[in-house]
């Protein structure tokens, strides 16, 4: 075994199988879903007895149906926290402390362009605020903004509200979450206050995809592409649109859940299954020297 605690399939998918059918954001393909996963479970196909290769082959099967890739058993090689998201939130801090609070780059390049980098993820806002704000308040001088999401790999919604707030002049919709049910709805808009100085909503901004680019960060993409403000350069993104929790059924096996939508004001729609697609299609090891040459040539325009 991979883990030293015991593994035994069956508790773990039945567990599985109840937290997909009380929280998932679509109850039909839940159904679906638990089906599949008890059908698997009684022909032995998860007789494994490594943690890593359950998770690997649970969550094949949660994501044959629609390809929710926020829909998974996800394995944790430390022990993770019982409580629910405590797994998740134990890997954030780790990242968190070691990438300067999300906002491990900020350069200046020829031109006047600025870079602000934001990874590995866009961490919880409570968190991540005062770094963030930093980074961008130190960037809001420059002549023109690239943000480059290329490795972030998802986060806060929150958090995504507050960096639009730094690059827009008015409180704008942004995206709204319906959550499971439909008959509850949460409008996420910028918001009326920063700290530190805004970079505005009339300066040039580029924002750098690769086909790692996820779930939040793949919001804050959308959310700016479709407002018109940014211009997004790279990659086509992973293509996760819904929000999920977390809840820990072994020592090292995490079920993530999504138990709601976002749809973008602009496109009635989101970015779920196809990603963001790029208005300057490239590779992402080429999207920043592009888009260094596209603001370039905007501000000698």
């Amino acid at each position: 075994m991979t883990n030293s605690t015991k593994l035994a399939p069956a508790p773990v998918v039945d567990e599985t199988v109840r937290l997909l059918t009380e929280h998932y954001v679509f109850p039909e393909i839940a159904e679906q879903l638990a089906d599949l996963l008890r059908r698997r479970l009684a022909e032995g196909a998860y007789g494994v007895d490594d943690a890593e290769e359950l998770a690997r082959l649970v969550t094949a099967d949660l994501q044959s149906v629609n390809g929710d890739r926020h829909l998974r058993l996800k394995h944790h090689a430390d022990p993770v926290p019982a409580k629910q998201d405590g797994a998740t939130l134990q890997a954030m801090r780790r990242d968190f402390d070691t990438s300067l609070g999300g906002a491990p780059r900020v350069q200046l390049l020829d031109g006047g362009v600025a870079v602000v980098e934001l990874a590995p993820m866009l961490f919880p806002l409570e968190w991540a605020a005062e770094p963030l704000g930093a980074a961008l308040t130190l960037a809001s001088r420059a002549r023109a903004l690239i943000v480059d999401l290329r490795a972030n790999r998802g986060g806060d919604p929150d958090t995504v509200a507050f960096v639009c707030s730094h690059l827009l002049d008015e409180r704008t919709h942004l995206n709204t979450m319906h959550w499971r049910g439909g008959e509850r709805r949460e409008q996420s808009w910028s918001l009326p206050y920063v700290p530190g100085e805004r970079f505005g909503g009339s300066k040039p901004l580029y924002v750098l995809t690769s086909d790692s680019s996820f779930s939040a960060a793949e919001e804050l993409a959308y959310d700016l592409q479709q407002l018109g403000r940014a211009v997004v350069v790279g990659e086509s993104t992973r293509g996760g649109a819904h929000p999920c929790k977390g809840w820990t059924v072994h020592p090292h096996l995490e079920v993530t859940v999504p138990f709601g939508r976002a749809v973008n004001p602009v496109s009635g729609t989101n970015w779920e299954g196809v990603g963001v697609q790029p208005d300057v299609p490239c590779a992402a090891a080429d999207a920043l020297d592009r888009a260094h040459a596209l603001a370039l040539a905007r501000l000698a325009g």
